[in-house]
């Protein structure tokens, strides 16, 4: 099968029909955008930021369920569960904090565009979030590898007894998934499912050195990182945050935590989205490409036609 990998939509459904239609996508008689040669994998976060919601959650939803598309799990659809599912053990609240709470305002700004379009229609809003938990973790499919935001061998492993066979979150797993324990984060000890999940769909995280911050994209003050697993020659706060770059270099070159620094499986391409990267895509080396080009902030929606090549080709983005 020759795949088209697609990045995080973030409801930009005008954007994902001209996509599909400029790589040779077309209707069928029931409406759903196919081809007769290809299948499209997403990559997660179909939602949140843009202004067309359900359109776009429609289109990947009708694709997958004809056998059109592949689908996994991205942070903006698991968010989307916790906010959607009560908390087991706290009586009217939900797994992801809602106002009064002190993240509340932040999450449900995150998450705004999606609630102002379902928040009213209670019974699409369920069923959207119960297809979300019928979406993997990740894919390990003949050729490729894809996954939302880190492809961690070791967390996977830890998470494969408790999730489903095809590595999507059981329900019953929902609060242990999303809610922090004080389980130890030595390199050795056993990782938490929060910790585990969390990595795969947010990326690693590394705490900066005392004294250093950054302003995020929505303006919130942020005292850890996300890191540059992908690149093996990455070992310090300086070479492996990714921040702007007026902001990395004012971090000392001093080596990050050695559990931050990963081995991942190189025998096949690697896909992934979430790292809102800018301008022309290009690939992160010979095998591991991200999707991911801001399209929910006026970036554009990425793809790339994979044709079997074991060495993946910058010619080959499509957006």
């Amino acid at each position: 099968m020759n795949y088209d990998i697609i990045g995080d939509i973030h409801g930009q459904a005008e954007k994902l029909a001209n996509l599909l239609k400029k790589m040779g996508y077309c209707k069928n008689n029931n409406g759903v955008w196919c081809h007769s040669e290809r299948q499209v994998v997403f990559l997660g976060d179909f939602i949140d930021r843009g202004q067309h919601q359900l359109a776009t959650v429609k289109i990947a939803r009708d694709m997958v369920d004809a056998g059109a598309a592949l689908a996994i799990l991205g942070n903006h659809e698991l968010n989307a569960i916790a906010w959607h599912t009560p908390h087991p053990k706290r009586e009217g609240e939900f797994l992801r904090p809602r106002p009064p709470h002190k993240s509340g305002d932040k999450n449900r700004h995150q998450h705004e565009a999606f609630l102002n379009e379902v928040e009213h229609l209670p019974e699409i809003h369920k069923d959207i979030i119960d297809w979300f938990l019928t979406l993997p973790l990740w894919l390990d499919l003949p050729g490729i590898r894809v996954v939302h935001a880190c492809w961690h061998q070791k967390y996977m492993d830890c998470l494969k007894p408790y999730l489903a066979p095809d590595f999507s979150v059981p329900r019953a797993l929902l609060f242990d998934v999303t809610n922090e324990s004080d389980n130890s984060k030595e390199e050795n000890a056993k990782p938490s499912l929060f910790e585990a999940v969390e990595t795969l769909c947010k990326g690693i995280e590394v705490e900066l050195p005392p004294g250093h911050f950054f302003l995020d994209k929505d303006g919130v003050k942020r005292t850890h990182t996300r890191v540059r697993w992908w690149d093996k020659s990455a070992l310090t706060y300086r070479q492996a945050a990714i921040l702007p770059d007026t902001e990395r270099e004012k971090l000392p070159d001093s080596l990050i935590p050695e559990h931050t620094r990963i081995n991942f499986p190189v025998d096949k391409p690697l896909f992934f989205g979430h790292y809102w990267m800018t301008g022309e895509p290009s690939l992160l080396s010979e095998n591991v490409a991200c999707l991911d080009y801001s399209a929910g902030k006026g970036g554009s929606l990425v793809a790339y036609r994979w044709d079997g090549e074991t060495k993946l080709d910058n010619s080959k983005f499509i957006f």
